[in-house]
């Protein structure tokens, strides 16, 4: 199970005026440990900042699920109470969780959320929703996700039909991964 990671991150930019100031960003990140976290926000920004950055602090969010928005630019933090009865005790038991919306406004991110919690069979209050520090979000792709952006091998084999000509393009997960060359010979009937 993966784990959001808070990442503070700071480096020299260069503002609206043109000076050029010290900054302290926070990132969320979606990594499996410390380690991993380190190495993938490292990663992430340096395409986006031009020069030296230092990590000061990775530490483990408390963010139970994301609910992100393509139109919204601010992230807002999300308390949400399930509420559930004990019927031993007759009481009420209220148990908080958080959640990361994506939003422009403070209502805006009341209703995604309440979008994303409309299928939920228990009751639920949300007792609090504030703008959050967060400057970006980066989440962790899984194995399906990168079976759409696998490269293709730089040779084919073609398959000739009688109609047209078919490619038969294979692809490779590893770059490092050691290719066989395959010759018509010696594929099977069906695929000669």
């Amino acid at each position: 199970m993966n784990t959001w990671f808070e990442c503070k991150v700071k480096y020299h930019k260069i503002d609206n005026a043109g000076k050029d100031k010290m900054v302290t960003e926070t990132y969320l990140i979606d990594a499996v440990s410390f380690t991993e976290a380190e190495e993938r926000i490292t990663k992430e920004l340096e395409p986006y900042i031009g020069g030296e950055f230092n990590l000061v602090s990775v530490k483990i969010a408390n963010y139970s699920e994301l609910v992100p928005n393509d139109n919204g630019d601010r992230w807002f933090k999300c308390k949400v109470a399930f509420i559930s009865l004990d019927e031993e005790k007759g009481i009420e038991r209220r148990t908080n969780t958080y959640f990361m919306v994506q939003a422009n406004t403070v209502k805006e991110a009341y209703d995604n959320l309440e979008v994303a919690l409309k299928d939920t069979a228990s009751d639920y209050a949300i007792p609090s929703i504030q703008e959050s520090a967060l400057f970006d979000v980066f989440t962790y792709f899984g194995n399906d996700e990168q079976a759409d952006k696998k490269k293709p091998l730089k040779r084919t084999l073609t398959q000739l039909d009688d109609e047209d000509e078919d490619e038969l393009v294979v692809y490779q997960e590893d770059e490092d991964e050691v290719e066989e060359e395959v010759s018509e010979d010696e594929l099977p009937e069906d695929e000669a």
